[in-house]
């Protein structure tokens, strides 16, 4: 291997873990590989049944515990949110929670704003970064607990949903119900700055995506989860290709990143339908809002 290529991997994929207490312990190859593609596994899992996206997870875990730089932890993420994407939508669609008109029309903003997001973090300092992936962590712990119950009968269709005709029906327990999608020009704008920190953070932002359907869209909470699942991997791949042309993206760290988020996306797709998440919710928010936290600090020392 050329001496740029070892030395680049080495920035990627430092090949230890330093605890707290400042011990370190090596690990080869096969160990480090095997360690993120456990995490990735399980960040997978959790963005499936949140609608988060498994970067939230991804992102921390690289950076605080394994010490890889900030940048090819983001251009892992966001292959991860690509593989999140293809696993969970996939289910999602066949089963008719996803809705497709919806998302792709709102992919118009955020594929933008994630294009806006990458160029900027070319020019952001590491610290910036970290405090802001820290504030957004602290906002995705909060949006996961927070009940979203409303009814998604009050009030009549949008006049541009109605045009494009986005409303549409989900499954329930008692068989197809419909709802009407409102707020389309809200929820777009809400939709080009959840692309800006999809590219900015290496994250699928389904926190402000699911923020955005479900609260100005009013779309059901299953909905709005299941669309945003289909709808992050077109924003990711738009962020994706400017950490490529950076070379930002290390195939040997991307590669155990995507198989593991992916096989916990289909996981997750599958617990959906039948889980209470609450406690889950509960426990994923708790761990996300502790990693904010050290993000920040980590940042400010």
């Amino acid at each position: 291997m050329p001496f740029e290529a070892q030395d680049k991997l080495a920035r990627a994929l430092p090949g230890r873990i330093e605890l707290r207490r400042g011990t370190r312990i090596a690990l080869n190859t096969i160990e480090l590989t095997a360690l993120v593609g456990l995490g990735a596994l399980v960040a997978g899992f959790l963005g499936a049944l949140t609608g988060l996206g498994g970067g939230v997870v991804i992102v921390p875990l690289l950076t605080l515990v394994l010490g890889v730089d900030i940048h090819y932890a983001i251009g892992a993420a966001l292959v991860s949110v690509i593989a999140t994407s293809s696993g969970a939508a996939a289910a999602y669609v066949r089963k008719g929670y996803s809705n497709v008109r919806v998302g792709m029309f709102l992919e118009i903003a955020t594929t933008v704003g994630a294009l806006v997001g990458a160029a900027l973090v070319l020019h952001l300092h590491v610290s910036i970064i970290s405090i802001i992936f820290g504030v957004v962590l602290l906002y995705s712990a909060y949006a996961s607990i927070t009940e979203h119950a409303h009814s998604s009968a009050d009030g009549g269709p949008d006049r541009i949903a109605t045009w494009l005709k986005m409303d549409s029906t989900y499954p329930t327990e008692n068989g197809l119900e419909s709802y009407h999608v409102r707020g389309v020009p809200q929820g777009l704008g809400l939709m080009f700055v959840a692309g800006v920190l999809s590219g900015l953070l290496g994250i699928g932002s389904g926190a402000v995506k699911v923020l955005a359907m479900d609260k100005a869209m009013k779309l059901p909470f299953k909905v709005s989860t299941t669309t945003s699942n289909f709808m992050i991997g077109v924003t990711a791949a738009a962020g994706a290709g400017v950490y490529l042309a950076r070379g930002y993206i290390d195939p040997g760290l991307a590669m155990p990143v995507m198989l593991g988020v992916l096989a916990g996306s289909l996981i997750g797709a599958r617990v959906l339908e039948r889980a209470k998440v609450k406690v889950l919710r509960m426990v994923f928010s708790g761990v996300i809002a502790v990693l904010g936290v050290e993000m920040v600090y980590n940042a400010l020392k």
